[in-house]
């Protein structure tokens, strides 16, 4: 394998958890606009995507493979961990 297909392993490995956490940082910032107004839009998605990629490593780890139900699983809740835990580190911030 060379260099180009390992980075395009590494891309469409990761793609999943990029992509949920567009959709979940998108999604947040648009139903809860006033509670997150002070949140950057590239601040949840770059804590929702260190969350899935995490999931998804650990699952590769895990299970020795890529691709099982419980991973992507892990993903969806890890992404809405990972958005919550920015809300609040946010209102605690601005309540101190």
């Amino acid at each position: 394998m060379g260099p180009l297909d390992a980075i395009w392993h590494a891309l469409n490995f990761f793609a999943p958890a990029l992509g949920v956490a567009v959709l979940a940082a998108s999604a947040a910032k648009l139903v809860w606009r006033h509670e997150l107004a002070s949140v950057h839009w590239h601040r949840l998605f770059l804590w929702s995507a260190i969350a899935g990629m995490a999931v998804l490593v650990a699952g590769l780890v895990a299970f020795g493979r890529d691709g099982k139900m419980i991973t992507y699983g892990g993903l969806i809740l890890a992404t809405a961990v990972a958005l919550w835990l920015v809300w609040r580190a946010q209102r605690w911030a601005v309540a101190r």
